[in-house]
């Protein structure tokens, strides 16, 4: 006998708030082709591409954007798109009041059953908190701790304060490694906080490699700033460079600016051996990482650096920065090593150990190392992380009607 209408089961609707990457995506509808491409966030699309998997979910994404003409909205693959014009400068001039009343206009006719606000940069947690649905919130950088590691530019300063404020507020907190958990436990008692790993692109799983080993082929990939010890990367290269034959490739977005001041610092016979690459699409990245023998992050401050993830689990060797997450990707003698940050002695110190090691300066890592890096940072993985927030966040929700 065919169920009745009554037992019918009515998908889950969920609305993201999100600085979602949607430049990246293939095939864009006219008012979105040629715009400028923003951070990749990959890992808010691959859980889309897992969640499009999901017949209980029904995903609506919803972004701000000042060059277009009018509101719009499209769908792919079942997820539906709306893209709000909105002023750049107006955001947080009015404390993300004027995203807002955008925002809840578009809720009163998508009628979500929750709210889920990917992170405090763009305001996302914070135009939740004034929905009057249930919601979560992801973390996508902790700018406390930031502030404690280096100096935050006037913006992150902002942020930060956003940060302060948002968070104690929002009922669940999503975030990725055991050091984020920890952290916002202690900065903020009582906050209820769920662990759910990002996973890379699919792509970065099916890397063959083929290590180029003479001379060492180096790759270094992620934003250039004191942050993330750009500086020390190229001053501790540079000191290796009579003594070490390599090639460096950095995969980053152009940053006039910063490349400038450090090019003013170095000898030209070092940015001889350097490659840059920008802007360039996850399956390039995967594929970039064929040939590198060893990665390289001398990050001051990372939470869950997306790039590592990527190394490990296309089996790249990673020598990174002891801070943060990256333990909880980089196991020193298995698929890489630490080092203590902000040393850059100690950074040359662990490039030469890498270069020497077995398997490290041949480009492999243990396969049993590998095997675990793909199954915890899994896709699939992710999705369950996230649905069991999405639970989590409704019992909460429950609880506090």
């Amino acid at each position: 006998m065919s169920p009745s209408i009554s037992k019918v089961k009515k998908p889950l609707t969920i609305a993201w708030i999100s600085d979602f990457p949607v430049e990246w995506l293939p095939e864009l509808p006219p008012p979105l082709q040629g715009s400028p491409r923003r951070h990749p966030a990959t890992w808010q699309i691959v859980l889309l591409s897992e969640f499009e998997k999901n017949a209980d979910l029904k995903v609506h994404v919803i972004l701000l954007r000042q060059k277009i003409q009018a509101d719009f909205s499209f769908e792919r693959n079942g997820v539906v798109f709306h893209v709000l014009k909105s002023s750049a400068w107006l955001r947080p001039a009015s404390l993300f009041w004027a995203d807002t009343m955008l925002i809840r206009r578009l809720c009163k006719t998508i009628k979500p059953d929750l709210i889920h606000a990917w992170g405090i940069e763009k305001g996302a947690g914070l135009i939740a908190s004034r929905l009057g649905y249930p919601y979560l919130v992801t973390v996508q950088g902790l700018f406390a701790w930031y502030k404690q590691r280096v100096p935050l530019p006037v913006y992150f300063r902002f942020i930060e304060q956003l940060e302060r404020f948002s968070l104690p507020r929002a009922p669940l907190v999503t975030t990725e490694s055991a050091f984020a958990v920890s952290f916002l436990q202690q900065r903020f008692p009582g906050l209820c906080v769920h662990q759910a790993e990002h996973a890379p692109n699919e792509a970065f799983f099916h890397v063959v490699r083929r290590p180029q080993t003479t001379p060492l082929h180096l790759v270094a990939i992620g934003e250039l700033s004191f942050r993330k010890g750009t500086d020390l990367l190229l001053q501790g290269l540079d000191r290796l460079r009579s003594t070490m034959p390599f090639k460096l490739t950095i995969v980053s977005g152009p940053d006039t600016a910063y490349l400038n001041s450090m090019r003013s610092q170095l000898p030209a016979a070092l940015w001889e051996r350097v490659e840059f690459r920008h802007h360039i699409l996850p399956d390039q990245v995967a594929e970039l990482l064929q040939s590198p023998t060893i990665m390289l992050l001398p990050t001051r401050a990372d939470v869950s650096p997306n790039a590592v993830k990527e190394a490990v689990v296309a089996g790249v060797p990673v020598v990174a920065s002891e801070v943060g997450g990256i333990p909880d990707y980089v196991r020193s003698g298995e698929n890489g090593i630490l080092f203590s940050p902000d040393d850059l002695d100690a950074f040359l110190r662990a490039v030469q150990e890498a270069a020497q090691h077995p398997l490290f300066g041949r480009g492999q890592v243990k396969p049993a190392s590998l095997d675990s890096s793909r199954a915890y940072l899994s896709p699939s993985r992710m999705a369950e992380n996230f649905l069991a927030a999405y639970k989590r966040a409704f019992e909460t929700a429950r609880i506090a009607i």
